[in-house]
């Protein structure tokens, strides 16, 4: 059985995860269930709820999307109903029927769409689909919310009945206003509402001759508001109808709310299916906000998650326009255990909380954002202990409480586990906190735990060289700028950069060499190795990468040519095509010539006649039958053809003319050079004269000096004035 810790779910910020799934929840019921969301116990429900949010997810992307499940709660009205003898009000029956409709059509369309959602349709097989509460209530309450009034006789009849009274109650007060007015008893209003019925205003010098109840009277004592004595009488009339009609209505909406309480059973399953639905859809609209995917499960103990974001730090960069660094990082039976190493601030922590929170959600029927090459398995018990925790309650000291963690991790760790640490061992005495945690790690790689730690410790460090089942693993440095790179490399351990980066920050270089001399000899030395080692490391990352880009241009320009060379293919098809086209031109150009000069010869007219209509008619025996737009696409295609050719004819022509227009071009006699000419190296800028000339070489002279130059490599600059 699976059982995670409360405490590694908040060391991990599981929480802060289900407060922003919980926002992207519809209902109110939705949120409450996000918010109360912990990993699942048993393996086999947490694959049902992992494969209801894949399936809802790809939702998103396929053209049949799930219809929209949002709901009032019908909690309360559940309550009631298990009651005897309460009624529903008209808006309650209506929320139910709402929800009724809404469950209805998810169930429809899950069963019309099972290839698509398979599991979704089997999650929702047991729930019934039920029209009836729907057919009962639409029967009963119109669209505006009142009970229509055919839902029984006597209402029915007592409607009728005060329509007919409100009549006669508008028509008597017609009349006495009428008839008041003439007497000049009304005030210049004549009228006004009191306690929601008409009243006529009489003057007050006049109420004793208005016959009726008085009403009220206005703020100044200058107007009486009487309602007349025979309207008093309808109205009289008109209450006792009303109230024996709100009677009736209670009692139908009594015999309702019976029939509604047949199916509580039912209602309270369709309000659980659509709160679930919610729940699921809500995690599939956080996993779609963070590409988050449902990776693949080992049959073995393992895990890889490669390019695995932070989804807290991932949703926050990208709000904010920043880029996260992904991660890789696996676990194995060969691996089990990885301890990183490296400087602060590098990213070590934010590694080992990706891994512990991504397992986290998965386990809690999450997709996680991850490469979909990924795979993942199921851990019984996730222990962690990260952060500063000390205790201001119970007294305890950061080292107090992680040795009570580590009480609490030496009972609970087995081969199931898998554990977190950050800064492992810190909190005491750097030799006997670092030699207690090596102790701590070798009980839990006895045990066959799965773990990862962070710590600065070389005596860690060490271990996990030899030991055949843990792995070093640090955190790149820019070793120019001693800036973090944020990319886990397993297999070496990592240097802290402690003197470099106090260097960087100014301290003094002869501050740093002191301090270099209070330590040991060897572990400066150990440290320097492990310094160079990952600078090596940092080199041949670069050097990869440059590789891999060099790789993507190469096959880019692959496909560049591949591309190329199919145009060039289909081009010289075209050209093939109208040289075949021409050269069938030209053979029925020779036959033509050939019957004309037989006929110039022998004059023979029916033989001429023959040989052309057998010409045609071999021709034609060739053809194929096409509609008019079949042959004008043949000519647009054959006179595109032959215009690219014409165009690729004529700048060969062209080149060619250029070429005779360069071999027709004299060469200039090259100028014989004498004595006193003034010259030049063809390749120099020093002008000299000609002293002497003998067998092709000539001595030039420069003034400061004299060169003997063979007469070819010279260029005259001025012949000798003569």
């Amino acid at each position: 059985m699976i059982n995670i810790h409360e405490k590694t779910l908040k060391d991990l910020e599981f929480f802060t995860v289900l407060d922003q799934i919980s926002t992207l929840a519809i209902t109110a019921l939705g949120k409450e269930a996000v918010l109360s969301i912990l990993p699942f116990q048993k393996e086999e429900q947490l694959m049902e709820q992992l494969s209801y949010v894949n399936e809802y997810l790809s939702s998103f992307e396929n053209g049949n999307r799930i219809p929209n499940h949002g709901f009032d709660s019908i909690t309360k009205e559940l309550r009631l109903l298990k009651i005897e003898n309460t009624y529903l009000e008209i808006s309650s029956l209506q929320k139910i029927v709402s929800l009724s409709i809404t469950v209805n059509s998810i169930l429809k369309f899950l069963k019309k769409f099972k290839t698509y959602y398979p599991n979704l349709q089997v999650f929702s097989e047991p729930i019934e689909i039920n029209t009836s509460m729907i057919d009962q209530v639409d029967a009963v309450v119109d669209r505006f919310g009142d009970i229509k009034d055919d839902a029984s006789p006597l209402l029915s009849s007592l409607r009728r009945s005060i329509s007919q009274l409100k009549g006669k109650i508008n028509s008597s007060f017609s009349s006495a206003l009428n008839t008041y007015h003439n007497l000049d008893y009304l005030d210049d209003i004549r009228e006004s509402v009191v306690e929601n019925k008409r009243v006529l205003a009489v003057k007050a010098m006049y109420r004793r001759k208005v016959r009726g109840a008085i009403m009220g009277g206005s703020k100044t004592g200058s107007i009486v508001y009487i309602e007349p004595e025979t309207t008093l009488q309808y109205t009289r009339e008109l209450n006792n109808l009303e109230y024996e009609e709100k009677e009736e209505v209670i009692k139908i909406l009594k015999e309702l709310t019976d029939y509604v309480r047949m199916f509580l059973p039912l209602l309270h399953q369709y309000q659980e299916f659509l709160t679930h639905i919610d729940v699921i859809s809500a995690k599939a609209k956080y996993a779609q906000s963070m590409n988050g995917i449902l990776p693949d499960f080992s049959k073995d103990r393992s895990m890889l998650l490669r390019d695995a974001y932070h989804p807290l730090l991932y949703l926050t960069n990208k709000e904010n326009g920043k880029k996260t660094f992904p991660q890789s990082l696996g676990l194995n039976s060969n691996s089990r255990i990885i301890v990183i190493s490296g400087p602060n601030a590098g990213g070590k922590s934010i590694t080992l909380k990706t891994v512990g929170l991504l397992q986290v959600m998965l386990q809690s029927g999450m997709l996680i954002p991850v490469h979909e090459r990924s795979y993942v398995c199921l851990f019984d018990r996730i222990l962690s202990d990260i952060g500063d925790n000390q205790s201001i309650e119970n007294h305890l000291s950061t080292y107090s409480y992680r040795l009570k963690q580590m009480n609490y991790f030496l009972k609970k760790c087995n081969n199931r586990t898998l554990f977190l640490i950050d800064e492992f061992g810190t909190g005491s005495d750097p030799e006997l906190g670092g030699a207690l945690a090596e102790t701590f790690l070798e009980v839990f790689y006895e045990r066959g735990a799965f773990g990862i730690i962070t710590t600065h410790y070389s005596n860690l460090k060490l271990l996990a060289n030899e030991l055949p089942h843990i792995e070093n693993a640090n955190m790149l440095f820019n070793e120019k700028t001693l800036e973090p790179m944020y990319k886990l490399v397993v297999g070496q351990a990592g240097s802290s950069f402690t003197f470099e980066v106090a260097q960087k920050n100014g301290i003094p270089y002869s501050l740093i060499n002191k301090s270099k001399k209070k330590i040991e000899r060897g572990k400066v030395r150990f440290d320097a190795t492990i310094a160079k080692l990952q600078k090596e490391r940092s080199k041949l990352e670069r050097t990869e990468r440059s590789l891999k880009e060099n790789e993507k241009k190469k096959l880019s320009e692959a496909d560049k040519l591949e591309e190329v060379n199919a145009k060039v293919q289909k081009k010289l098809e075209s050209f093939q095509e109208l040289y075949d086209s021409n050269q069938r031109l030209i053979y029925l150009g020779q036959k033509v010539n050939d019957i004309s000069e037989k006929y110039f010869e022998d004059k023979k007219k029916r033989e001429l006649m023959a040989e052309l209509f057998r010409l045609v008619q071999i021709e034609n025996s060739k053809r194929k039958k096409l509609s008019a737009k079949q042959k004008r696409a043949e000519k647009h295609k054959e006179k595109q053809v032959k215009q690219e050719a014409e165009k690729k004819v004529e700048v060969i022509r062209k080149k060619k003319k250029a070429a005779k227009k360069k071999e027709t071009k004299v060469e200039k006699p090259k100028p014989i050079l004498r004595i006193n000419d003034r010259v030049r190296m063809q390749d120099g800028r020093a002008v000299g004269t000609i002293d002497s000339i003998e067998k092709g070489k000539a001595n030039v002279n420069y003034g400061m000096f004299t060169t003997n130059v063979s007469i070819d490599q010279l260029e005259l600059v001025e012949a000798k004035k003569k």
